[in-house]
């Protein structure tokens, strides 16, 4: 049974309460390592941590007074604790917390997705190992090549996604950096000590060096990451459509019952859910284009940066969260369709077997530009006239010199492409 994706625990990753939720854990924070320095009374903190209350409508209406995010959320604290409350934010600057939190949101974010990635692993290697013998053909330009497994294809398609993972594992790490150094990265007016209490007790590494903000090839690495993953699903879901054409019909999404193809035409089943993450993917890297273009800022920092991470933060993980779920439902509810694709390997006359004809020849001991001409010249009347490419080479005089009927029936088995299959899977799954 697969999970329903995790798009409600990626949607409150973002929202408004769990965004002011890290800010507070960042002030706290800090108030707890002034005291440890001796500038903040224990008391304050303690009363702080009574008395703080996020009140999301009354941050937006001091901020509809301020224009400003971090001055509404502080004032919003302050009115709650009171005296106490002049300790907040002290020393700090607005993106010491945004970032630090971002940070929080971004490493949060990547573990859900890091779930979902598990999960889709986990069907991959099931439905590998389901069709691990079985024979479809292999496409090259969109053109028969030679004969493959639809396992195979499987477990091509697991080691990229452990790739992913890993990647992921490693963009992870890199966002996993906050700041407490002040308005311009110089501990002006805090001291360091406060930035490393801060960050190891929200699981955060500090920055070694910051300006204003944390530097955004940071996050540029995160959201790139993200793109990629999405673009591995996006050449999955290709694959999936082209197997489902008509034509092919190899394997084909679910089609559940009282499912409707077609508003016009009633016999119509698509690859809609395919079709979907294909167009989603477009949007996710559309966001990592724009978390790279945040990466140059003027001097220690503008705020050009902030408007689009408002909406690639959340957008970017929330929609790869409902791809990667909606991937996995597919692959594992996947109909495939093992005797069409048979048929379809066979539907080229045995021309498929070129190769080992070739290289049979040149065994024998012709030239390979003699045998690679014979064999071509057999191909293509097999191909144009639709006559069996052996039954050709059985008559073919030049053939004959060489390979007897006996040598061909070894040439033209199918299992002769797949005798490493378990060498492949063993690499790749252990």
């Amino acid at each position: 049974m697969i999970p329903r994706y995790s798009r409600q625990k990626m949607t409150a990753v973002w929202s408004q309460e769990n965004k002011y939720r890290k800010w507070l854990d960042v002030e706290v924070a800090a108030c707890e390592a002034m005291v440890k320095l001796g500038k903040v009374p224990s008391e304050a903190v303690e009363n702080i941590k009574a008395k703080a209350v996020i009140n999301v409508d009354r941050i937006d209406e001091i901020e509809k007074v301020t224009k400003h995010d971090v001055i509404a959320f502080v004032s919003s604290l302050t009115e709650v604790i009171g005296e106490d409350g002049r300790f907040i934010h002290m020393g700090l600057t607005s993106s010491d917390v945004l970032d630090t939190a971002l940070a929080v949101q971004l490493k949060e974010a990547a573990e859900i997705l890091l779930d979902d990635l598990d999960e889709l692993l986990a069907v991959l290697k099931r439905r590998a190992f389901e069709h691990k013998n079985t024979v479809m053909i292999g496409r090259s330009h969109g053109i028969h090549a030679e004969p493959i497994t639809f396992g195979l294809k499987m477990a091509l398609w697991y080691q990229e996604m452990q790739r992913n993972r890993e990647r992921l594992l490693r963009a992870k790490e890199t966002v996993s950096y906050g700041k407490i150094a002040g308005a311009v990265g110089t501990f002006a007016f805090i001291e360091p000590f406060v930035e490393d209490y801060v960050c190891k007790k929200l699981g955060l590494s500090p920055a070694p060096v910051s300006s204003q903000i944390v530097q955004r090839d940071r996050h540029a690495e995160y959201f790139t990451t993200l793109a990629i993953i999405a673009s591995s699903l996006d050449k999955f879901a290709q694959e999936v459509r082209l197997l489902q054409r008509t034509e092919v019909r190899e394997a084909e999404e679910y089609f559940s019952p009282g499912q409707k193809g077609s508003s016009a035409m009633p016999h119509k089943r698509n690859p809609v859910l395919s079709e979907n993450i294909s167009g989603l993917s477009r949007l996710i890297r559309s966001y990592a284009l724009a978390a790279l273009e945040d990466v140059a800022l003027w001097h220690e920092r503008d705020i050009s940066h902030s408007s689009v991470e408002r909406i690639i933060g959340p957008d970017a993980t929330v929609t790869l969260d409902f791809m990667l779920g909606r991937f996995t439902g597919l692959m594992d509810k996947l109909v495939v369709y093992p005797e069409r694709m048979l048929a379809n390997l066979n539907m080229t006359h045995g021309v498929i077997f070129s190769q080992m004809v070739l290289l049979a020849l040149i065994e024998k001991g012709t030239t390979r530009e003699d045998a690679y001409a014979i064999v071509q010249k057999n191909a293509m009347q097999a191909w144009h006239e639709g006559i069996e490419f052996r039954k050709l080479l059985e008559q073919d005089e030049t053939v004959q010199k060489y390979l007897k009927a006996k040598d061909l029936e070894g040439i033209f088995n199918v299992n002769n492409f797949l005798t490493n299959l378990d060498f492949i899977f063993k690499r790749v799954f252990g």
